[in-house]
């Protein structure tokens, strides 16, 4: 039974949704970062909110751990690199606080556009204060969005409907979705000179860090008015307070800063900053929201093999699970099958789907068969990091869909290309899950999976199978199954032998120095991809 820890404070429903699932859970909020690290080794899961930082040092310890489970947005105390490299898959819940936070955004524009924080504390000390706090119509302004993903487009929505103009700048979204929303697209030197007000809404990034920086307020209009709800680090704040400081910017509202908690910022000596802390996820319906919704995608996960909104993994849906599984064991298979045969000097992998195999979603399972064909040779790699692997060791990975008259009703293909050549095998699945070979090095050729596998490559000459056979009885190696693929009469042919357990290791020289023997490869295979 998999066991899963919430270690953040999370719905109670959170955990009943785990046991429904047949899971074990545990309920340990507020742990320290040793005492987190001496008993993750137990779990297969661990659900988070932002508490609870998963530093490299903890998935060093989490031998068994799975899936981290973020509810919430946000990952920025998940070291996801780590997790990768251990083949720990880091999920979000990107759409659960939505509404709640593009509401939070429009309630700080209003806020800002009537001054009513000032306002209301300027009342409530006994003054009255009419005439200082002027404010501005969003009736007819413009609101220029950085950002038009899940919250952006909820704020355009909802300032739409207040009446605004909307402009927005984000190079993902596409002139027909922006069509579709109301938006018009520009690029961000145009959208920061005619916005009356900017919203932003995008992650964290290298690409987007300080994106609006001093350069980038001086191209805004005078007046203007910022709103920063995503992330903090998205706006320089040493600029933003210089912009206030000469009444450039009308004023700014923060629920999130560069450094949290922000018990002291530059910008909390203005009037004109409105600063809430880190709140725009913050409600009932939104925590309830994102605690159901990430125990739902562990549990998929951990019992159905389903992988939803993960940052690190091709996402694969419940019901795409149990037919890419077959699929996913054969492409591992065969990749072990040529990783253990020609495991130095990869330079490319090609995966090849054929008949119906072409109409899947191909990533998992060349995620898998990348992961048998590495693993032979370099330690830890597995589905979730393999394409990371690939690509650090400078492999080129793709992939090609056939639509054409396939032999087989199902078939895969995988070409490797390495120093002196390539190799490829290709596979099927026979009764509807049971991965086997049909052809190698483009000779046909049938044969299951074994534990135990010989591949010989030899010439098509009398006397082989015998001498072969004479060797094995020799050192006591039962033959299971015979399987033999030739190219013509006399020439290359390729010979798969199932023996009954290991090779002893003085034996694979001998089959080498036979006469008719090009080379021999004694493989295993496992079949708990």
């Amino acid at each position: 039974m998999p066991k899963v820890l919430i270690s953040d404070k999370l719905s109670p429903r959170a955990a009943a949704i785990f046991e429904e699932h047949g899971i074990d859970v545990d309920v340990k909020p507020g742990l320290s970062p040793d005492e987190l690290k001496a008993i993750i080794a137990d779990y297969d899961g661990l659900a988070i909110r932002s508490a609870t930082k998963v530093t490299a040092d903890i998935l060093n310890a989490a031998t068994n751990l799975k899936v981290v489970g973020r509810a919430g947005i946000g990952v920025d105390n998940v070291d996801i690199a780590a997790a990768t490299k251990r083949g720990v898959i880091v999920m979000n819940t990107p759409n659960g606080n939505a509404v709640t936070t593009a509401e939070h955004a429009i309630t700080l524009m209003l806020s800002l556009a009537r001054q009513i924080p000032d306002a209301n504390k300027s009342t409530k000390a006994g003054k009255w204060e009419k005439s200082r706090f002027m404010g501005t119509e969003i009736t007819g302004k413009t609101l220029g969005l950085i950002g038009c993903g899940n919250i952006g487009t909820i704020v355009a929505e909802r300032a739409q409907g207040l009446k605004m103009r909307v402009i927005g700048y984000d190079p993902y979204l596409s002139p027909e979705n922006a069509t579709r929303l109301g938006i018009e697209k520009l690029e961000l030197d145009e959208l920061l000179a005619r916005a009356d007000f900017i919203t932003l809404h995008t992650p964290l990034t290298d690409a987007t860090r300080n994106i609006i920086s001093a350069d980038a307020l001086n191209k805004t209009k005078k007046g203007v008015r910022i709103v920063n709800c995503a992330r903090g680090g998205l706006v320089d704040e040493l600029a933003m307070a210089a912009a206030l400081k000469s009444g450039h910017v009308a004023g700014a509202a923060f629920d999130v800063f560069e450094v949290e908690p922000a018990t002291d910022n530059v910008l909390f000596g203005f009037d004109n900053v409105i600063a809430t802390p880190h709140l725009g996820a913050s409600t009932t319906e939104a925590q309830e929201k994102v605690a159901l919704q990430v125990a739902e995608q562990m549990a998929d996960y951990l019992m159905k093999g389903a992988v939803t909104n993960a940052l690190n993994m091709a996402s694969v849906s419940a019901e795409e699970a149990p037919i890419l599984k077959p699929y996913m064991v054969l492409g591992g298979l065969l990749g072990s099958f040529l990783g253990q045969v020609e495991a130095d000097g990869i330079t490319a992998v090609v995966t090849e789907f054929d008949g119906k195999a072409a109409a899947l979603n191909p990533e998992s399972v060349v995620a898998t068969t990348l992961a048998g064909l590495l693993g032979p040779a370099m330690e830890s790699v597995n589905m979730v990091n393999a394409a990371a692997v690939a690509s650090s060791n400078g492999i080129a990975v793709s992939t090609v869909r056939h639509d054409r008259q396939c032999d087989y009703e199902t078939l895969l293909r995988v070409t490797i290309s390495h120093k002196t050549g390539d190799r490829t095998i290709a596979g099927t699945l026979v009764g509807g899950n049971k991965p086997r070979i049909v052809e190698v090095q483009h000779i046909a050729v049938e044969s299951d999976f074994p534990p135990y596998l010989l591949y010989l490559r030899n010439y098509d000459k009398p006397g082989f199978i015998g001498d072969l056979g004479s060797l094995c009885g020799k050192h006591g190696i039962n033959i299971a199954t015979f399987h033999l693929g030739r190219r013509e009469a006399g020439g290359e042919a390729i010979a798969l032998v199932e023996i009954d357990g290991g090779l002893p290791k003085t034996m694979l020289p001998e089959i080498r120095a036979l006469d008719q023997v090009v080379r021999a490869d004694a493989l295993h295979f496992a079949l708990d991809i």
